[in-house]
């Protein structure tokens, strides 16, 4: 993305961000509520059109290319919604064919295993945890297949055990499948786990990208990567 910027009449929700995120990498966008992560999000996901700049996904225009980006994304939302009344596997089904793909039903099989949720196929999302959804959520993201999966806080209501179900299943969906993961959150603690890179966004700009091991070292007086974020509040927008 380059010079993107996003006004809502006079509030400025990103100010001209550039960033570039390398393939295979697991991306972490950080910054305090209200930072502009979610709007960077619904820009990269088609969602929202930028008030101007050019933002590239896949090679494909967010804006002119719309319909290619969604073909090659899959997207994780913060809060995800299904049909309560309906079966793990009618969901599925029902994003599935909303993704393109005309007989689901074996993927929604291969995809359950990998996520270590085969044998709930057939049981009501109703009344499920929030972790329980936040796996179908990503099965439903996953299913056609993309190369790049955007996760918005997806560690939001998550307990310890759910956390550490994401962060695993993150983990092997980049080491196995090659899949570049771009996550925006509030807790630094996931980002030192799980990516291998970083942005940190404030008031609608960015203070600070690089690679989860060049920050570290970069700031190798600092203590932790919570020291990291706060000596960069001070740091102006770029």
């Amino acid at each position: 993305m380059h010079e993107i910027a996003v006004s809502f009449g006079s509030r400025h929700a990103l100010t001209g961000m550039t960033l570039e995120i390398a393939q295979g990498e697991v991306f972490g966008l950080l910054g305090h509520n209200g930072a502009g992560k979610t709007t960077t999000v619904n820009v990269l996901t088609t969602l929202l059109a930028p008030t101007a700049g050019t933002a590239l996904v896949n090679g494909f225009d967010v804006v002119a290319q719309a319909q290619e980006v969604r073909r090659s994304i899959g997207y994780l939302p913060e809060n995800v919604q299904f049909y309560d009344h309906l079966t793990v596997r009618e969901n599925l089904r029902f994003f599935g064919k909303l993704s393109g793909l005309r007989k689901p039903d074996g993927r929604i099989t291969e995809v359950l295993d990998f996520l270590d949720f085969g044998g709930m196929e057939d049981r009501r999302v109703g009344g499920f945890s929030k972790g329980m959804r936040q796996r179908i959520g990503i099965a439903q993201a996953v299913l056609h297949e993309p190369t790049v999966l955007f996760l918005d806080e997806p560690t939001s209501g998550l307990d310890p055990e759910g956390v550490r179900a994401l962060r695993d299943t993150i983990a092997r969906l980049n080491s196995e499948f090659g899949m570049t993961i771009f996550m925006n959150t509030h807790l630094l603690s996931e980002v030192t786990k799980t990516c291998t890179s970083i942005g940190i966004l404030r008031n609608g700009g960015l203070v600070h990208t690089d690679s989860m091991s060049g920050t570290l070292n970069t700031f190798s007086s600092e203590d932790s990567l919570e020291d990291v974020y706060f000596q960069l509040e001070s740091v102006p927008v770029r």
